[in-house]
């Protein structure tokens, strides 16, 4: 997959050896670690980094999501449910996110 954001680009030219191990861990905890289906971890992610505020990651996960066949309102619902674990003022800065990617 491209990149979606050049600063990830621009971290594996920088740090190649690092980004691979990265990526390694990233795939084994991903795909090997337990019976969950990939729309369903994608959905998971975006909670997380939702909560986290990461907007960069929750850029990625939501177009991951989607590529691993979660409708939008699969996405909407997912967000939602930040509502009342860390708050309306964190869901809306996550679902701001959402909608301008649309």
């Amino acid at each position: 997959m491209k990149d979606l954001h050049k600063i990830y680009t621009v971290f594996k030219k920088d740090f190649p050896a690092i980004n691979a191990a990265h990526e390694e861990l990233g795939e084994k905890i991903h795909k090997e670690s337990g019976p969950l289906p990939e729309k369903l971890r994608w959905l998971i992610k975006i909670a997380i980094s939702g909560a986290s505020k990461h907007h960069l990651a929750l850029e990625t996960h939501i177009r991951k999501a989607r590529a691993a066949g979660a409708t939008e309102a699969d996405i909407k619902h997912a967000l939602l449910l930040l509502i009342q674990t860390v708050g309306f003022p964190t869901f809306m800065e996550a679902y701001q996110v959402f909608k301008n990617l649309k």
